[in-house]
Order: C-alpha cells, then structure tokens, then sequence
C-alpha cells in the first residue's frame, strides 16, 4: 500500500521555517525543509491540513501559528462541515486547521488527528487516473471534484481538488506560476505528475532540512 512518509517544503530561509513550524504547530519528521530560491508566484497550487478533534484545538493551532508570524487567510470559524481557519505560513505555504465537530469536549490541545495534503490540479479525474496507474488506491471520489487516495499508516493522507476551487475555498487567487516548492516522500515515487508537482522516494526525501 502506498504512503507518505513526508512532504518538504522548499524554503527560502530553512532556519527560520523550523523556527516557525516549531511554534505554531510542533509538528515533526513528517514535514522536512529544504533551501531554494526558485522562483514562484501567488498561489502555489497545494494546502496542508491539519485535522484536529475539536474547534479548541482549531483556535490553539491558528492562534499560535499567527503569533509564530503567520498571516490569517480565513479566521477560524464555524461551517456547515464544522469549524476551521486558514493561515499563511512565512514561507507562503497555505495551511487549513480544521475540525469536524462544532463543540469542544475538553480542554484545547495541539493534538493533531492527520496531516492531508491537498493536490490543486487542472483535471482532477486525468490527474486521480495517474495516480492509480502509479498504484494508489482509491478511499473517496466525487466524480471531477474531489478525490482521496488510501495512503495506509503512512502520517500525511493525500487528496486531489480542482485548483480552482481549492484557490476558493483558503481565500486567494488562483493565479500563480513557477515552482510548487513541495516534494511528495512516499514509496510510490520518484515522478511527477501532471500538474507538477514532484514525487520522491521517502529516504531520499528524508535526508535535507530539518523537521
């Protein structure tokens, strides 16, 4: 069964990144940093989630990453899917804190259920065709809207969304060009799909930066 082991980041300033993803989400190995200075452009075509159990957690998380220097896309808040914000990392990488439930059931924790990593494409049913010929699985699809591959015990889950729309739904512009600055570790690569965005091998992936 496919996973991903972990995505990296392609910052500008590694150092301070960590610094960043240290206090806002504590998060670990699962989100490597790697120095680049490729050239990119508005959105960058992808958003990280984090799925918590509890609007609680939600506003920890989102509080800490703007005190960490973030820049709030959408203030956490409630939906008709249960309650959720989007931030800007530094570094431009978009993350959505979210919760299915709309009541906390104790006290707030920087718990994080699952890291998913969500694939703006261009043709989402081109795009979830590759993907299965590569050898994932599919959990979920909504026809040309949305899909969700089976990514077993691996610590980031991977969907597909129309760019478009996932542009929408965290609050900026579709528009952007040049690099992704994003490299997918997992055992199914290496490649790079039709959109671009570039798969890895997770010990390759695992070996610069820092978690």
């Amino acid at each position: 069964m496919t996973s991903i082991k972990s995505v990296t980041l392609e910052v500008a300033d590694p150092t301070a990144a960590h610094r960043f993803y240290t206090a806002a989400f504590g998060l670990g190995s699962q989100i490597q940093l790697r120095s680049s200075e490729a050239p990119t452009t508005g959105f960058r075509g992808f958003t990280l989630s984090l799925v918590v159990s509890q609007p609680a957690n939600v506003n920890a998380l989102v509080d800490a990453a703007v005190d960490a220097g973030a820049a709030t896309l959408k203030p956490a808040a409630k939906s008709l899917w249960g309650y959720g914000g989007v931030v800007q990392a530094p570094d431009g990488t978009v993350w959505q804190v979210a919760s299915s439930s709309k009541k906390d059931t104790g006290p707030a924790t920087w718990q994080v259920d699952e890291i998913v990593l969500l694939l703006g494409v261009e043709d989402v049913k081109a795009s979830k065709q590759f993907y299965v010929d590569r050898g994932l699985a599919v959990a979920k699809s909504f026809g040309s809207k949305y899909v969700e591959f089976v990514t077993g015990s691996g610590p980031v889950k991977l969907a597909l969304y129309k760019r478009r729309a996932l542009a929408k739904v965290v609050g900026v512009s579709a528009g952007g060009t040049g690099s992704h600055r994003l490299t997918i570790g997992g055992d199914a690569g290496p490649f790079t799909d039709p959109d671009g965005f570039a798969w890895t091998t997770a010990l390759e992936a695992a070996s610069p930066g820092k978690g």
